[in-house]
């Protein structure tokens, strides 16, 4: 096992063992869900009907997507890296996940694409936005359906994805 696998094992751990300890499982179970596609089309849809920057902020939205969920199946399909609730011996998840790979975390890049179109156009907002998509992430982790790493990626992932958006509007 190299030293980035055991890195992202043991910071893995160390988060499960806080957040049990702490009972943060259904928490975790809540903040995941605000990470749900869904979320995402009524925050836009409602951006886009009441404020005068609703339809640039709708497109970069939509054109982020649209941008990062090819990336991110093509990443998730080529790389395969299991969960770690299926590749660590003796570990279960507090849910069944929607498959059985882990790399990138789709809901942090999702997270990540629409906190970085909320930098772009109510930059007032960027913290709170980031921090929110950074909880996401880390409510994956607490939940044992991803690695640290698996976060880092889908950060990348979602905010490279909107700033090639922002150069091809």
């Amino acid at each position: 096992m190299n030293l980035i696998t055991k890195v992202d094992q043991y910071l893995f751990y160390s988060i499960i063992r806080f957040t049990r300890e702490q009972q943060l499982s259904p928490t975790a179970l809540k903040i995941s869900a605000t990470g749900d596609g869904h979320w995402y089309v009524y925050l836009s849809v409602a951006i886009l009907l009441s404020h005068s920057q609703g339809q640039s902020f709708f497109n970069l939205l939509l054109l982020g997507f649209l941008i990062e969920l090819p990336l991110y199946l093509v990443l998730k399909n080529g790389i395969r890296r299991q969960r770690p609730c299926y590749a660590l011996v003796g570990f279960n998840c507090h849910f069944d996940p929607s498959d059985k790979f882990s790399l990138p975390s789709g809901h942090t890049a999702g997270a990540f694409v629409l906190a970085s179109v909320i930098h772009v156009y109510f930059p007032v907002l960027a913290p709170l936005a980031y921090l929110w998509a950074i909880t996401v992430g880390l409510s994956r982790i607490a939940l044992g359906v991803h690695y640290p790493l698996d976060i880092v990626a889908g950060m990348g992932l979602g905010i490279g994805s909107v700033m090639l958006a922002e150069n091809i509007i």
